[in-house]
């Protein structure tokens, strides 16, 4: 399931599948036309000859001219695909490339235009068949491909406006934002309980009557998914508990611990390549099962807006306000809603996650390099407030209380200006008391 994974994964940020996909389906529209064609009534032609009654010679030219605009559209289409990434990598982060090859838009547009150019060509080719001693036309194909050079021409305005869009800095931070936080009702569906920040902790030192058994990886690369069904499958086939050693984001090393299993006796061959199939391991991360990738894209396009070389502080902030807004969304959920699955007999321990962590992720790098920047400062603070609105555990609001000193001693260490200062403790005092009426509410 784990290479399965990685595979539809790989398939749905490549740039051929959905433009094959749509080259393919252009080729068999094209046959079956040319079918329905051979088929056609001769009374139906003469019926509607402006729709059925073509000459060959002219068609073959519209054709021709049709099948060359649109290879030379899908060419600029893709020179400017090019040209977006490379620019997305220079001004934002080169994390962000994948959300552009991701884009469903973009594979559209080129599989549009190389599918009408297949089609024409598919068309042409049966102008040379000839039945009974008679050139065939085949008219009905004729006007679906003049059809279809309208279609063209609407997706290559719709291409224009959607790329100007989508080189936004504002258009990819939301991108971002929308896929982690999807990940994130996915993954922590649950509400976070009085005083229940890890539930489901037991059973950890379970062994089954035997130690724990290092079962190493077979690849090299990052988690991008865990199958859990399928560990939790070998553990109810072999009557054993596992252990996750590499969760979804972390860095697998070939020959290092995956997953550790309870047994008296050393896996197979053959149970370690069960086991190494339940996880999808690749080349970089993705956020479907982990939500600090979000937030580490949104902390590198906040670093490079604070560069001495881009000094983009609009940026910065954009990213800051919605790290706010999936912290907020991360703050009331339970982290490890089931973080041990199974019974006593057999059990998957998945890697904890926690909400420091998380803050920590998304704060900590934006403010090393803030120092002096007075409405980032002020904008981090007010981000911890956004997210203390949506906390009501205590160890928590002591994680965001702990980050509202690190910015305020920070803003005393670098704001020169003593009306600046002012602004930022101003801030950290409404930010302190909206922690403390979290509190008392």
């Amino acid at each position: 399931m784990g290479k399965l994974k990685k595979f539809l994964i790989d398939v749905r940020s490549s740039l051929w599948f959905l433009p094959s996909l749509l080259v393919l389906g252009s080729v068999l529209l094209a046959l079956g036309l040319i079918e329905v064609d051979l088929r056609l009534d001769p009374a139906l032609r003469e019926a509607y000859p402006r729709f059925f009654a073509v000459e060959a010679e002219g068609s073959r030219a519209m054709l021709s001219a049709v099948a060359g605009s649109m290879i030379t559209v899908a060419g600029v289409v893709f020179s400017v695909v090019i040209v977006s990434l490379s620019l997305a990598s220079t001004q934002y982060t080169s994390r962000v490339l994948r959300n552009f090859m991701r884009d469903r838009a973009n594979q559209a547009v080129l599989g549009v235009f190389l599918g009408i150019f297949a089609y024409c060509i598919v068309v042409l080719r049966t102008f040379s068949a000839a039945g009974a001693g008679e050139e065939f036309v085949p008219s009905i194909a004729i006007l679906t491909g003049a059809l279809l050079s309208l279609v063209g021409l609407g997706f290559l305005i719709f291409f224009i406006h959607h790329t100007a869009a989508a080189v936004q800095a504002s258009e990819i931070i939301a991108s971002i934002t929308e896929e982690t936080t999807a990940a994130i009702d996915k993954l922590f569906p649950e509400e976070l309980g009085a005083g229940d920040e890890s539930p489901g902790a037991a059973g950890e030192g379970v062994t089954n009557g035997g130690g724990w058994r290092l079962v190493p990886s077979t690849e090299t690369g990052y988690v991008q998914t865990v199958e859990v069904e399928t560990l939790l499958s070998f553990a109810k086939e072999r009557g054993v508990c596992i252990k996750v050693a590499r969760g979804a984001g972390e860095f697998a090393a070939e020959g290092k611990p995956i997953v550790f299993v309870s047994a008296s006796r050393e896996p197979t061959p053959e149970e370690v390549k069960a086991l190494n199939a339940a996880f999808a391991v690749g080349n970089y991360r993705t956020a479907e099962q982990d939500p600090a990738f979000g937030i580490r894209q949104l902390v590198d396009i906040a670093l490079k807006a604070l560069s001495p070389g881009i000094n983009d502080t609009t940026t910065a902030i954009n990213c800051i306000d919605y790290l706010g807004f999936i912290l907020s969304r991360l703050a009331p959920r339970r982290l490890d809603p089931r973080r041990t699955r199974g019974d006593d007999g057999h059990r998957v321990i998945l890697k904890e996650v926690s909400f420091e962590n998380y803050v920590d992720e998304a704060f900590n790098q934006i403010r090393q390099n803030a120092e002096g920047n007075v409405s980032v400062l002020i904008r981090m603070l007010g981000a911890v407030r956004e997210v203390a609105a949506n906390v009501q555990d205590e160890g928590r609001r002591s994680i965001l209380s702990e980050h509202v000193e690190l910015i305020l001693e920070l803003a005393r260490r670098s704001v020169p200006s003593e009306r600046d200062l002012d602004q930022v403790e101003e801030e950290g005092e409404t930010t302190k008391e909206a922690l403390t009426a979290v509190v008392v509410g």
